[in-house]
């Protein structure tokens, strides 16, 4: 049935011939996403009608149909306006069993009232299928229309949701409201500052969700701070049965809201009551961390929101990373379980493997990493050993080779910015920020930047806090350390000297020379020189000082040639 038609028979009013027209209408165009040959005002016109139809008394089938409608006319973003008002999102939000209070927004307006705090209550049982599409609907037209957004917020359609999530255990719940619902948050709070911090503080929405994740995954609790899946106690990781495709996409979706919710985490402090809360939360990632999906790339990109909303976690709550007990099969250093810490690795080096959008990919985990070394001194001597182990390979440069030493330090000189400093700084760390032994194994050269923005080019320590201890050396480096170019962190073969057979007359000639070179290019903003001041740092090279350098009569002799030879 064409859009005409179906118009026509809603026009009618009669709900037979309705639910008649709307499931032709939906059977034709339920694989279509685009509306080139229609009227973008009959489109409109059906919305309105079918939104009349909602708004009496229906039966399920004619609900879901009408719902169904909806859906598919809101795939056309320029035809939502019947759809975005505070009347039409309240309908839809009823339907959905999201609604918040049981007036319009409007209603409340005109009568002078606040919106009310308390949920529509739902029926004992409520339809799903209906609730599934409508909550389809909502997240279509708030994804696509700014308005929708606001009207959201102030319809307060998070509160809804929350109060639905807090069911999470109830088996009424079936998988695809808890996704639509779980996606519905998601598309608020990454569109919605306010509904974002509404969630988070309100609706304490870290403990809100980490239960969510907690009930998704099925887990149980041996010790307060560590997990297991229930019925498989005791099982090592790498044993576990792999997670189901719906438990992974579920947990993907809580673990993008809380992502979302947690951002600026790190930017204040956090009391006791928060930080036991992120440490909860922290068991749980652990536990996703080492969990496998049957796909390896949705491991791989379950494993990757993982370790995003580590990132936004207190540091001081990474703790619960290594608290597990070492078992059989773990990976022990030091008396302390390394599993989730060697899972960061190898994930690490694979994106570095990669090498594609590196910013994007890469970034999080090294981030991770880093921050993990600079504050937890196990981790740090972990990571350590295995990437910046005791140096052995002193005939090859830092850069050259195939060991994670050698793929960081290229790194170091990647041409994105952001992945040039944060390698630097992830190598930086494991050299307890001590510049003599980032310098040993990278090489001055490839360290220059770094120590370059610290004012460390000079060598020191910085402000980095760490214990004392002694860095071993090892037989080969000790014997060709005095032979060890330190700009490029290799031995070299001796060079003949340039110089080699000059006067002292020549010697000054070819110095003043370069000079000269030097201050042509200054002055014609090809290059700007600089210099080290006496604390270390760079600082620009001002013609005062390429003067007091050229203020010498042989230098003085070639400018005047030069001058001539320019007129000539």
């Amino acid at each position: 049935m064409d859009l005409k038609g179906a118009i026509e028979l809603l026009e009618t009013g009669d709900q037979d011939c309705a639910l008649t027209a709307l499931q032709s209408f939906n059977s034709q165009m339920s694989h279509c996403f685009t509306f080139e040959n229609e009227d973008g005002q009959e489109r409109e016109h059906l919305g309105e009608l079918v939104l009349g139809f909602l708004n009496g008394d229906l039966q399920p089938s004619c609900q879901v149909a009408c719902l169904e409608t909806i859906r598919i006319l809101s795939r056309d973003k320029k035809c939502l306006g019947p759809f975005i008002t505070c009347s039409a999102m309240s309908t839809l939000a009823r339907y959905a069993g999201i609604a918040v209070g049981c007036t319009s927004t409007e209603d409340q307006r005109e009568q002078g009232t606040k919106q009310g705090e308390e949920t529509c209550p739902l029926s004992e049982n409520p339809d799903l299928e209906v609730i599934v599409e409508a909550l389809k609907t909502i997240c279509n037209i708030v994804l696509y229309n700014e308005t929708a957004q606001v009207v959201s917020a102030e319809l307060q359609l998070i509160k809804g949701v929350a109060e639905r999530l807090k069911q999470c255990r109830d088996p009424i719940w079936t998988y695809e409201v808890r996704f639509f619902d779980l996606r519905l948050t998601f598309q608020l709070t990454a569109l919605r500052v306010d509904v974002r911090a509404q969630l988070a503080k309100e609706l304490h929405g870290v403990s809100l969700l980490g239960n969510q994740l907690d009930a998704t995954l099925d887990l149980c609790w041996p010790d307060s701070l560590e997990t297991a899946r229930k019925g498989c106690e005791g099982v090592p990781s790498e044993d576990l049965p792999p997670l189901s495709q719906q438990q992974i996409e579920l947990s993907m979706e809580i673990l993008k809201i809380l992502f979302n919710i947690t951002f600026d985490t790190q930017r204040h402090k956090v009391d006791e009551e928060e930080a036991a809360e992120y440490r909860h939360l922290g068991a749980i990632l652990r536990h996703c961390l080492m969990s496998r999906t049957e796909s390896e790339q949705l491991t791989e990109e379950f494993h990757s929101h993982t370790i995003n909303l580590l990132g936004n976690l207190p540091l001081p709550c990474l703790d619960v990373l290594l608290m597990p007990k070492v078992q059989p099969n773990s990976i022990e250093y030091m008396g302390v379980n390394m599993d989730a810490v060697h899972m960061l690795l190898e994930f690490m080096e694979r994106r570095v493997d990669r090498g594609h959008k590196l910013k994007e990919t890469l970034i999080p985990s090294l981030n991770l990493l880093t921050e993990s070394s600079r504050i937890h001194r196990e981790t740090r001597k972990f990571l350590r050993s295995k990437v910046l182990p005791p140096l052995r390979d002193v005939m090859n440069k830092p850069e050259v080779g195939n060991t994670l030493r050698n793929k960081l330090v290229r790194l170091m000189t990647h041409i994105d910015t952001d992945v040039k400093d944060c390698a630097a700084e992830f190598l930086f760390v494991l050299c307890k920020e001590n510049v003599s032994r980032f310098i040993k194994y990278t090489g001055y050269g490839n360290a220059a930047g770094l120590l370059a923005a610290r004012g460390l080019l000079r060598g020191g320590r910085d402000s980095g806090i760490y214990s004392e201890d002694e860095d071993s050396e090892t037989e080969e480096y000790k014997e060709f350390k005095a032979r060890i170019n330190p700009i490029t962190g290799v031995v070299e073969e001796d060079r003949p000297d340039p110089m080699e057979g000059m006067t002292e007359e020549q010697k000054e000639y070819e110095a003043m020379k370069l000079v000269q070179m030097f201050d042509k290019l200054s002055r014609s903003s090809v290059i700007q020189p600089m210099q080290l001041d006496m604390d270390g740092n760079m600082k620009e090279l001002t013609t005062d000082d390429l003067h007091r350098l050229t203020n010498n009569p042989v230098l003085q002799a070639e400018n005047l040639n030069n001058s001539d030879e320019d007129e000539a």
